[in-house]
């Protein structure tokens, strides 16, 4: 019988762990091209017929601080930018989603956001596209009371969602 080498045996378990862990990260990788070095993300403006006032800001900010947190982009103002993202909540409405008793058990808050992806570098890249996201709660809550208990999870994954149809190649 022979003796099984302990470095190779590491060397190779190693290996297998880095292809594993650089699969699953690349999944989400910011993919920017070098000559790309600002972006301009406009206030989200709601249209929404259920009218969240605190959407927009909470939203355009997230995603402003994500953009500058996860990106080497340097934010401007001017429409001189490399990138330019806007972004519109066209819809934001309730539907019941579980009855119990003859009654509504759970509602599911829906909400769309319309975005606009100008890259003024390379223009065959530009593209609008429609997010659209849902959060379920208990049918006891108010409307108000169901998108304040939410209100951090509804800016996350929307904030998300925008940033991963932008950056991510994926």
């Amino acid at each position: 019988m022979s003796k099984s080498n302990p470095l190779s045996f590491a060397s190779f378990l190693l290996i297998g762990l880095m292809l594993l862990f650089s699969g699953c990260y690349s999944f989400r990788d910011v993919s920017i091209p070098p000559e790309v070095k600002t972006v301009r993300i406009q206030y989200f403006e709601n249209k929404a017929r259920l009218f969240n006032p605190v959407l927009s800001p909470l939203l355009t900010d997230k995603l402003r601080q994500k953009v500058i947190s996860q990106t080497r982009l340097t934010q401007v103002q001017g429409e001189d930018a490399d990138y330019d993202i806007a972004g519109t909540i066209t819809d934001c409405s309730v539907s019941t989603t579980g009855i119990s008793n003859q009654q509504a058990a759970s509602n599911r808050l829906n909400i769309t956001v319309q975005i606009e992806f100008k890259n003024r570098l390379d223009e065959s890249k530009n593209f609008e596209a429609s997010v659209t996201r849902n959060f379920d709660f208990s049918a006891s809550l108010t409307l108000d009371q169901a998108q304040l208990q939410l209100q951090d999870e509804i800016i996350r994954n929307l904030s998300d969602e925008i940033f991963n149809r932008i950056f991510s190649n994926w």
